[in-house]
């Protein structure tokens, strides 16, 4: 964790309003390839078990979204906007950034009222722990360079690239 993370901040009203005219199914959809690309495979079998036919939803509340997914026994799929999910977690988008990048504690967040958790709380404690447990560096920009995402996925392909200029380079 950093030891000094950014001020909090809020998207302004204006920006809320305009993202919360999106349609939700959408943004479920994306939310959940980024979460099966990323976290689905790293999962314990029995964190699966335990989210098999459970209704979930992140709220981001200062942009006013809602993205509402399942887990089906193989992957997370996205589902209709639900009233009462079995576990929602709410924040600000900038929370739920830092939190990816691993630069806030939730516990932290949790107890300042920034994080909040709904519903089914011992489901709440396992994705918890189950995230904390996981190697998570998938918000890390230089996880997502180009060459990055190339060493990854077809190491192969990347032989055959010119190197990085000096000023595309990740800096350490």
């Amino acid at each position: 964790m950093n030891a000094t993370p950014p001020a909090p901040f809020t998207l302004p009203r204006p920006v809320g309003a305009v993202l919360a005219r999106l349609p939700a199914y959408p943004g479920s959809m994306l939310l959940v390839a980024a979460i099966n690309f990323a976290l689905a495979r790293q999962l314990p079998q029995d964190v699966k078990d335990i989210l098999q036919g459970k209704r979930l939803a992140i709220r981001v509340r200062d942009a006013r979204l809602g993205f509402d997914f399942s887990w089906n026994g193989q992957r997370f799929a996205p589902s209709a906007p639900q009233a009462n999910p079995d576990l929602a977690i709410s924040a600000n988008a900038q929370d739920f950034l830092l939190l990816a990048q691993r630069r806030q504690d939730p516990d932290t967040l949790f107890f300042n009222r920034r994080l909040v958790m709904e519903g089914d709380t011992e489901l709440g404690l396992v994705v918890k722990n189950a995230l904390d447990a996981l190697e998570l560096p998938v918000l890390a920009p230089s996880h997502w360079s180009p060459r990055a995402v190339l060493e990854r996925k077809a190491p192969h392909l990347l032989r055959q690239l010119p190197p990085l200029p000096s000023f595309l380079k990740p800096r350490p």
